[in-house]
């Protein structure tokens, strides 16, 4: 019963943590540098990949088959949308 009741509670603050955006939770380690140049969002979103893959590396060696099947065919921001509260699962119905 007590494993039970834990794993909803996981379950709960796992989604409670989904909520916020990815911008919000990255905001609270670094500031706005550390993903945009010049404190703002580049027109491609090519600068932002980059900064993604230098923290948490390229695609290929990410955990998760989601990483590995859309490796070289999509960028990070097409999936992790920083500035939306919305989990990455959320954005395979835009090209699926």
């Amino acid at each position: 019963m007590f494993k039970k009741m834990m794993l909803v509670a996981a379950l709960c603050l796992s989604t409670n943590i989904m909520a916020a955006s990815l911008a919000d939770s990255h905001s609270e380690r670094a500031d706005c540098e550390s993903c945009h140049k010049d404190k703002a969002p580049s027109a491609d979103l090519a600068f932002e990949n980059q900064q993604c893959i230098s923290c948490h590396g390229e695609m290929k060696t990410l955990t998760g088959e989601a990483h590995a099947k859309h490796d070289g065919v999509v960028e990070c921001t097409t999936c992790h949308i920083a500035h939306e509260e919305k989990a990455p699962a959320d954005s395979c119905k835009d090209c699926h």
